[in-house]
């Protein structure tokens, strides 16, 4: 037997997503239905357990279709013990509307994207370790493994650093280097994602880590990492987040209730 290696000389766009394929079951979540504030507070416990834990520091927001106020964490907590009763809720200025705790003015970073962007329903932000080694030597992930296809055409790297974002002026000027992209890395900062719901958001954000962590060590490795071809990649690119997303999102709260039932209180 020998050993070889396929090539493939075309680039066909491969279709993917739900037009290919959708399941007709898929097991519950969970067996009774989640309050938005429970979705939520799953989603900092789940995004810690991937990394997204500097605890001094982060936020997701969601502001929901056809709202202006947006719930968000509270000031104080880590995200590994957030639960769906310490949600706070604030209005599109960042003023707190409810809530026992306060909200830190960088809140101002989510406030001035879901301001300037209708599909940015849900903004997450923390500085995850492998993210944060690709932001301190200038450089985006390469997409070297399939997962990396969902962020292919949706990266941006801010290059300069400004700073703590904490004013209305200094967040709209960071939204406008954003642009449309879907993930933002912030030079010697941390990582801004977006998504249209909760389970998107958080899918893209744990994969992003990955993403980051598999550049890296393919990067330090000294190897040339083989190129997908583009056409593959915009395939899998809806299958991940059209089927793979929601197949996360189940299974890794199935887990997280199991050991951390309290999230829901």
């Amino acid at each position: 037997m020998t050993n070889s290696t396929a090539t493939f000389h075309e680039d066909p766009v491969r279709r993917g997503g739900l037009d290919v394929w959708a399941p007709s079951v898929m097991p519950q979540v969970t067996e009774k239905e989640l309050t938005d504030e429970q979705r939520l507070a799953i989603a900092f416990r789940l995004l810690a357990r991937e990394g997204f834990s500097e605890n001094m520091a982060g936020h997701i927001t969601w502001q929901r279709p056809g709202e202006t106020d947006m719930l968000v964490n509270p000031w104080g907590l880590w995200w590994s013990e957030v639960g769906a009763s310490d949600i706070c809720v604030v209005d599109e200025d960042a003023s707190v509307v409810s809530g026992r705790w306060d909200v830190t003015p960088a809140i101002h970073i989510h406030t001035e994207l879901h301001r300037m962007r209708e599909d940015a329903r849900v903004v997450v932000h923390n500085h995850p370790y492998y993210v944060c080694v690709l932001a301190a030597i200038g450089k985006l992930p390469e997409l070297v493994h399939q997962t990396g296809s969902m962020y292919l055409d949706d990266l941006v790297f801010v290059e300069e650093y400004g700073g703590e974002i904490d004013t209305p002026l200094l967040a709209q000027e960071l939204a406008e280097q954003i642009g449309d992209a879907k993930v933002a890395v912030l030079a010697n900062h941390g990582v801004i994602v977006t998504g249209a719901d909760v389970t998107e958001a958080t899918y893209r954000a744990a994969s992003f880590e990955r993403a980051c962590k598999l550049a890296y060590d393919v990067m330090v490795s000294g190897f040339t990492p083989l190129q997908m071809p583009r056409g593959a990649m915009l395939g899998m690119k809806e299958s991940l987040l059209e089927r793979a997303a929601e197949v996360y999102w189940g299974g890794a709260t199935r887990s997280l209730l199991r050991s951390e039932p309290e999230v829901l209180a």
